[in-house]
């Protein structure tokens, strides 16, 4: 039997050991979905588990547990190249990894004709024309996952992008949105403690310091085919609405609902097939067979809506400037962010040295056009120039 043949939707999941990549197998547990393909890191624990249970007739792991991984996994095709994995014929592919490791499987997907849905944001903060030749060349379909662009998607579906004046992404606020107005004492562990999602420490880290929703405005922007100026930041406290979009008569869309990545996970796999093959080419989907979990959410409570703060929270300001210049600052902009977030969860750097570390190095970065060797180039240049600032301290 092949990867697209039997019985109900089959989906490729790569990253099925990260956040995201578990609560797709959730998804796809509950709505009956075959798993086809799976890629992980070197969760081999995890991954053996997934294996016995949803059976895929294919495997990548990272290259250095490759021959471990075959020994424990029998009877499976177990291979070190997610981007092998992308390209085999499925229903969707989920792509989960995180990090520029992700580039190289979501243009192989593409290049393809697969549909793709979406949770590698360097795909499209870091590539996102290169990504859109792709899509363009190969035939393959792009949705979002995240809650904010997925919500965006079906916002904008049955619409006229022309009469869009404003997409507006929400932001919890983080766990400092309250306090303390001195931020430069706090600590990893403070950090973490996001007050509405659970996710992986990068992305928490990132929510932290609002770094995260700037990545995710330049995100929105590429999706959507949008300057920076028509996309907006409200913090959210309550983080269930998730995007809206203004139109020029001045009437707005809102999408909203439980703090829950399954419903938009499960939004996009339905709405891949059907997905975007260039920038806002927004067709919507026929939505799934109903979860009995999430009917009963009820509509009650205060909702509140603030405006960002932008003094205590520069990161912001720096990803609308690497994305307004455009070029190589995106790819600067994101290599330094891992390094400095990892130097900040090692001690080695404080919370109020990351925004000043991303704008050194945003400072540096060369100009050029950007390419898949300039991309690499890049890449390795900002990683190595932000481990010297955290190595010798960022403002010497």
């Amino acid at each position: 039997m092949s990867l697209s043949e039997g019985a109900g939707r089959g989906i490729a999941v790569l990253g099925s050991t990260g956040s995201i990549g578990t609560q797709t197998l959730d998804v796809a547990r509950e709505r009956g979905w075959r798993v086809t393909a799976l890629a992980a890191g070197r969760n081999l624990e995890l991954l053996a588990a997934q294996v016995r249970e949803f059976r895929p007739e294919l495997v990548s792991v990272d290259a250095g547990v490759l021959a471990q991984a075959r020994e424990a996994l029998p009877g499976v095709r177990v291979i070190a190249d997610p981007a092998e994995v992308a390209a085999v014929a499925t229903g969707v592919v989920v792509n989960a990894m995180s990090g520029l490791i992700g580039l190289s499987p979501t243009r192989a997907a593409l290049e393809a004709g697969q549909a793709v849905a979406l949770a590698t944001k360097e795909a499209m903060v870091t590539a996102a024309h290169l990504m859109w030749e792709a899509a363009s060349l190969g035939g393959g379909r792009v949705v979002p996952i995240d809650s904010e662009h997925t919500g965006v998607f079906q916002c904008l579906t049955g619409e006229d992008m022309a009469d869009v004046a404003e997409v507006i992404l929400t932001a919890s606020g983080g766990p400092f949105r309250e306090g303390p107005t001195d931020l430069s004492g706090v600590t990893p562990e403070q950090a973490l403690r996001h007050p509405s999602w659970s996710m992986g420490p990068k992305v928490t880290i990132d929510s932290a310091t609002l770094m995260n929703k700037g990545l995710e405005v330049m995100e929105c922007a590429s999706l959507y085919g949008l300057p920076l100026s028509q996309v907006g930041v409200v913090v959210h406290p309550q983080s269930l609405i998730h995007a809206a979009v203004r139109f020029r008569d001045g009437s707005l869309k809102a999408q909203f609902g439980p703090t829950d990545m399954r419903l938009p996970i499960a939004y996009a796999i339905d709405a891949a097939p059907t997905g975007m093959q260039r920038p806002g080419d927004v067709r919507g989907a026929r939505r799934g067979r109903e979860v009995g979990t999430h009917l009963g959410w009820p509509m009650r409570g205060t909702w509140e809506f603030r405006e960002p703060d932008h003094a205590r929270f520069p990161c912001l300001g720096l990803a609308y400037r690497a994305g307004e210049a455009g070029g190589l600052l995106p790819v600067a902009l994101n290599a330094a962010d891992e390094v400095a977030v990892d130097a900040f969860l090692a001690g080695q750097i404080g919370f109020t040295d990351l925004p000043r570390l991303l704008e050194r190095v945003l400072d540096d970065t060369p100009a050029g056009t950007l390419t898949w060797d300039t991309l690499a180039e890049v890449d390795a240049w900002a990683r190595t120039r932000a481990q010297e600032l955290a190595a010798n301290g960022v403002m010497a």
